[in-house]
């Protein structure tokens, strides 16, 4: 222990003894040497008192600097317990400081990498504030950063509109955003909510639909290619194998009539290989060779209620409810292509309600943010989470007997109106999604 400790004690026990020797010159009536110790003792504690308030504002110091964040000093131990605790205290709040430093410099950087436009708000008692916005976010609005979120009412009013009506809660949006004045891009806006014990925030995030678009077509590349080529492999190679066969059955100088069945029944074999490639053909040329829409003004409601009158013979023999609630709106469409497109997505509802206790399909109709959507939800069993990213891949399908094309050629269907198909689970069943652009 620094001997610094015990120089207060020394003072104080210094000042007791001219306590008490002044005391003593007292009852002798020696005032003067009386006056002397008195004055004496009162220096002692004075400086006592001095020391101790040194150490204090030492300390004091310190976590002045804590609570400033200001971390300029390189104090050392002093030998006393209030100094070097509040030392100790000191680099250890510096050493978290840094790390916390280190770490918001690495996500901000991360952020800033990212291809999403990202803002995070922070709500306070005075209201939501700028918690974090990246660069790409402010290229997309085309607008400053600022830390007070009501300022970006003026800067981005539809922008701001769309984020208040959602009230800071879980929603996704489709956002138009006009780029030099000449062009409209679609953004997807997200919104997410995290909230803990003594902080709320709210995560706003814009990606652009086109960018979307494009990777999943990349994506949906791929895996069709993956499909073809399994498709070719397990039916040209048997056939191979079964040619190679006959092959050698031909090059022999007597064919028995044992040989003669082989023959037969690989031929038999080989036409039945031919005719499964030759659908498998036939339901790829109906997806990739789409015919272009021919538009014209048509009511949603007429096409669903034909649809559904369509469908009414076999809804009725598998006792399923049909419960519709419609607003009536008029789109530019083709109306035999929006038909296909519902009747695949009934189809498919129906089958889905098939094993089900309760048999229920819902069509609904309504108007969000400029677009108009149809959906078509089921009482089903659902689709299981490690397959919903592969249900639009065609020829996909997880259904005895079924052409894995339906909902390839739906999903088609819609992009080629310039519209959406979208898959949301449900806690019982599915919805299927068709956005309409008005």
């Amino acid at each position: 222990m620094n001997k610094t400790y015990y120089i207060p004690f020394v003072f104080i026990l210094a000042a007791v003894v001219c306590g008490i020797f002044s005391y003593h010159f007292y009852l002798e009536s020696k005032w003067i040497n009386c006056f002397l110790f008195v004055l004496a003792g009162v220096c002692f504690m004075i400086l006592s008192q001095r020391f101790a308030l040194q150490k204090a504002q030492k300390a004091e110091k310190l976590i002045l600097g804590i609570m400033k964040k200001d971390f300029s000093l390189f104090p050392g131990p002093e030998g006393d317990i209030l100094t070097d605790t509040a030392v100790k205290l000191y680099y250890q709040t510096k050493e978290e400081h840094l790390s916390l430093s280190s770490f918001r410099l690495l996500y901000e950087e991360i952020l800033g990498q990212m291809e999403i436009g990202l803002m995070i708000l922070s709500c306070k008692d005075e209201g939501w504030q700028v918690f974090y916005v990246n660069p790409v976010f402010l290229e997309i609005l085309q607008i400053p950063k600022y830390n007070s979120w009501s300022l970006y009412e003026s800067k981005a009013p539809d922008f701001y509109k769309i984020i208040e009506q959602t009230g800071y809660e879980n929603s996704q949006e489709f956002f138009d955003i006009s780029i030099n004045e000449n062009t409209r891009q679609s953004y997807s806006l997200r919104t997410k909510k995290v909230q803990s014990v003594r902080h709320r925030f709210c995560i706003v995030s814009l990606e652009s639909v086109q960018k979307i678009i494009e990777q999943k077509e990349k994506l949906a590349w791929n895996n069709l290619m993956k499909v073809i080529s399994h498709e070719l492999l397990n039916t040209l190679t048997p056939v191979n194998s079964l040619i190679q066969n006959m092959e050698y059955i031909a090059n022999q100088k007597t064919i028995d009539r044992e040989d003669q069945e082989d023959m037969k029944e690989s031929l038999m074999i080989i036409s039945s290989k031919s005719r499964q490639l030759l659908d498998f053909v036939d339901d790829y040329r109906q997806v990739a060779e789409l015919p272009k829409p021919v538009f014209r003004k048509i009511s949603l409601t007429d096409i669903v209620e034909s649809s559904l009158l369509f469908l009414k013979p076999e809804f009725d023999k598998r006792q399923i409810t049909i419960i519709n609630s419609m607003e009536n709106f008029t789109v530019s469409a083709d109306e035999k292509m929006i038909q296909r497109c519902l009747i695949n997505l009934y189809l498919n509802a129906m089958h889905a309600v098939s094993d089900s206790g309760e048999r229920i399909i819902k069509t609904d109709i309504k108007a969000l943010n400029k677009r108009i959507i149809l959906s078509v939800e089921d009482s089903g069993s659902g689709i299981q989470k490690e397959i919903q990213d592969k249900i639009f891949l065609p020829f996909f399908t997880t259904r005895t007997g079924g052409s894995g094309i339906g909902l390839t050629l739906s999903k088609s269907i819609i992009e080629a109106h310039k519209g959406y198909l979208n898959y949301k689970p449900l806690e019982q069943g599915s919805r299927f999604e068709i956005w309409f652009m008005q």
